[in-house]
């Protein structure tokens, strides 16, 4: 298949960089949380917002991968919202250490706990897990959002599933800091104490089991707030609190100071050695994603503007053209790299396939390079733009089903790290066979660019209008094309936002929105967190022949 012209790269260029700019733009809103006065209100108190404290916290001149930025992004509008789900977290340096760090905003809705944040606490709280990162808590929390108890306080996946991970990971040896730095109360109250260690900010950090109204309420005893639960009062008093800080600044200055004598873990032990730049100019990265979804391109351009030296060792290059499977080096890390190939192919029976498409060969050829990852402890890296298997007579006859299933069970049962990159489409069982996030990605990210759903809007509203239009047939009714042009516009709008990357993004079906540019510091950052913890023995389980 000929390349992209000088016109189509400048003009998938430009298409790039509008949705980069679009991206940066509700970042920049979501960064400032409840708004300028929120702020200015927190500031006047003497108190850092989450960001700031993160900023003072981290070392400087260092990464910071964010997760979850776009959390509750568009949703709960009839409680006026929940930028980031009312919670900074991300990986970070701290004392040359990385660290999950868990931020509460207080300019949002008092830093309470919508339903998603519970879901957000989790993934932070899954990703330090994994990984073994010491996890640090900056804790400035109303508790949760009463209007929406329901939806937080019971099930499993809900707010008390944070206090059982605090319990798993103390036993585990993971460290965990929580510093109180505004409000602390209700059952939140066991987050901070639950932890190895905790500090207090005197003056406006308190922690208890019930304030003052609900103490008034509940036993007739009437307290002011710092009396009840203050710094004097938790670490003089109760000796609840380890540390007493006399203010913001001091308080982060103490963590940097305790995570800088830590100990370390034994690593994994991936390959790395030292980092090249791509041989190929990566700032030509946007050229090479078509702002045409339907038109095919060149995966491996894509690939090697993002590993070092540009160099793919690929692996059964003629066998399953429609998948590329290549051991290549990221930021000096050995991983192994499993994309969709979206070019149109002929297989070796001279058949067409279609790019993006998984047949049976691609689907028996990515499972084999899986095993053969996890036996040589390579890290696997996917990259979607998948639009599923391969559908039809031809395809059911010859077992894709079976050898789909192949491919998913390899991925289940996948000791080593997996990072998923989806680029475009990310569609049906492609993705669960790419990895999507039901199958435990260390990290998922998405470019602009990506779409993620059962089908693509078109196919859907297709589907679903020709199942009403056979229902109405059945009865006898007459078609009414009017109604029907309007019913397939309808569905296909809805499915259209759906399929959003930023959809996805506010579910924390993927931990973030990347510029492509950013896509190797991702991956890198994401396998040093994962070299904190020992690779499982690897057991496929049954797998058909």
């Amino acid at each position: 298949m000929a390349g992209f012209t000088d016109i189509e790269k400048n003009k998938n260029e430009d298409a790039m960089k509008l949705l980069i700019s679009k991206l940066k733009r509700k970042l920049q809103t979501i960064f400032m949380g409840g708004g300028e006065k929120r702020i200015a209100k927190l500031h006047k108190r003497g108190k850092m917002t989450a960001r700031e404290r993160i900023d003072y916290l981290i070392d400087d001149d260092s990464e910071f991968f964010e997760v979850g930025a776009f959390v509750g992004y568009e949703m709960y509008k009839e409680h006026g919202g929940c930028p980031a789900g009312g919670v900074v977290t991300g990986i970070g340096y701290v004392s040359g250490r990385q660290c999950m760090i868990v931020a509460n905003d207080a300019t949002v809705k008092a830093g309470a706990w919508f339903p998603i944040t519970g879901k957000k606490n989790l993934r932070a709280q899954e990703i330090a897990m994994e990984n073994r990162l010491p996890i640090i808590y900056l804790v400035d929390s109303a508790g949760v959002y009463l209007p929406l108890q329901d939806e937080i306080f019971p099930d499993k996946e809900h707010f008390g599933r944070i206090f059982r991970n605090n319990a798993v990971m103390s036993s585990k040896g993971i460290p965990q800091i929580s510093a109180i730095m505004g409000s602390c109360v209700a059952g939140g109250a066991y987050l901070p104490i639950m932890s190895d260690e905790s500090l207090i900010v005197e003056g406006t950090g308190s922690i208890f089991l019930a304030g003052p109204y609900l103490v008034k309420a509940a036993i007739g005893e009437t307290v002011d707030k710092e009396t009840l639960g203050g710094a004097v009062t938790q670490s003089d008093i109760s000796g609840v609190c380890d540390y007493k800080m006399p203010d913001d600044k001091t308080c982060l200055d103490t963590i940097k100071d305790l995570v800088g004598k830590m100990g370390t873990f034994e690593n994994a032990g991936f390959n790395r050695v030292e980092s090249k730049p791509p041989k190929l100019d990566p700032k030509e990265l946007l050229q090479y994603f078509p702002e045409d979804r339907t038109k095919p391109y060149d995966t491996r351009e894509v690939l090697k503007r993002i590993v070092d030296d540009s160099k793919l060792t690929e692996y059964k290059k003629d066998y399953g053209k429609t998948i590329i499977c290549a051991y290549a080096r990221i930021d000096g890390w050995s991983v192994g790299i499993v994309v969709n190939n979206r070019q149109i192919v002929k297989n070796a029976k001279g058949e067409m396939q279609f790019g993006g498409v998984i047949y049976s060969d691609s689907a028996d050829k990515a499972t084999r390079f899986i095993l053969n990852c996890n036996q040589k402890k390579i890290p696997l890296v996917f990259i979607h733009d998948v639009t599923g298997f391969m559908v039809g007579k031809r395809s059911e006859h010859g077992g894709i089903i079976k050898d789909g299933a192949k491919m998913v069970n390899a991925v289940s049962n996948s000791t080593v790290p997996k990072f998923s990159i989806v680029i475009g489409n990310s569609y049906g069982a492609g993705n669960y066979a790419m990895c999507g996030k039901a199958y435990d990605p260390r990290l998922i990210v998405a470019w602009p660019t990506a779409k993620i759903a059962v089908m693509g809007g078109s196919q859907a509203a297709k589907v679903l209008t020709q199942i009403q239009v056979s229902s109405q047939k059945a009865k006898g009714e007459e078609v009414d094309e009017k109604a029907e042009k309007e019913l397939y516009e309808k569905t296909k709008g809805k499915y259209d936002e759906q399929t959003q990357a930023y959809y996805a993004a506010a579910r924390l079906w993927v931990d973030a929105i990347i510029h492509p540019d950013d896509t190797r510091n991702v991956i890198s950052m994401g396998i040093e967190a994962a070299n904190n913890a020992p690779v499982e023995k690897f057991n496929v389980g049954v797998i058909q022949s």
